[in-house]
């Protein structure tokens, strides 16, 4: 990930990035009076200010040099240094220990749209998983819409971009953890999946699912049964219904 400065413009993804690594933040700027924002955003000056954050207001109309984009009705903003990824080795240290020998981790195949990684990433943090393997290649980078629709997912789970899934998923392997595929064709339901071990769930691309090599190394792969006419979900709706199944059996 590069180090350029990351601009967020929800609350919630601003006020976790402040809990978890305050020193991030480099400035919030405020387009309007403190008194006419929202209470989220107020809280976020409050966090800010308790942190030594600096926290400026700046007028579109009146200041020559705002640096708010004239394209966007933009209220507040914060700007913060991107969150580092975890080494592979340190995702799945002790995989076999992590929730009594059941946890949940997540590999995303070329994931293309933020707003999917973001709201997978967002999943992962409510159900607890313990972190989230990411493709280089073909994939969206972790960008300020993936951080605000994460709503703080991006701060608390732990991530890993690989340069080759295939490898990382050997690894996950050597370390104890089954690698079950998702597909719309499989046969298996996830319904006959339990939480008995540890697990990494696999995401496959929007348009085009898994990768061939990617599903030549899941151990197996499983499908949503459909209930009504349509027979697809979106991935981020796919991905929290398998990680609610996997992480509460």
């Amino acid at each position: 990930m590069s180090n350029t400065t990351v601009i967020l413009r929800n609350p919630h993804s601003v006020i976790e990035t402040l809990k978890v690594r305050p020193r991030a933040v480099k400035e919030i700027l405020l387009n309007q009076d403190l008194s006419k924002l929202s209470d989220d955003w107020k809280n976020v000056v409050g966090l800010a200010q308790k942190n030594n954050v600096r926290v400026a207001t700046l007028n579109r109309s009146k200041d020559k040099n705002s640096r708010f984009d004239e394209g966007r009705q933009t209220l507040a903003e914060a700007h913060i240094e991107p969150k580092s990824e975890v080494s592979l080795e340190s995702l799945f240290h002790n995989a076999q220990e992590k929730r009594g020998g059941k946890g949940l981790w997540i590999a995303l195949d070329c994931i293309q749209d933020p707003h999917n990684l973001g709201a997978i990433f967002r999943s992962a943090a409510f159900f607890g998983a313990e972190g989230i393997l990411i493709t280089q290649e073909r994939s969206s980078s972790i960008t300020g819409t993936a951080y605000d629709v994460s709503c703080g997912g991006v701060e608390t789970v732990p991530f890993h971009q690989c340069v080759n899934l295939r490898r990382a998923l050997d690894h996950a392997k050597e370390q104890g953890v089954w690698t079950l595929g998702t597909s719309e064709h499989a046969k298996l339901s996830v319904e006959k999946i339990t939480a008995d071990r540890p697990r990494l769930l696999i995401l496959g691309n929007e348009e085009k699912g898994m990768r061939r090599l990617t599903a030549e190394s899941c151990d197996e792969v499983c499908q949503i049964p459909p209930r009504g006419p349509v027979t697809s979900l979106n991935v981020s709706v796919a991905a929290g219904i398998l990680i609610s199944r996997l992480s509460l059996g």
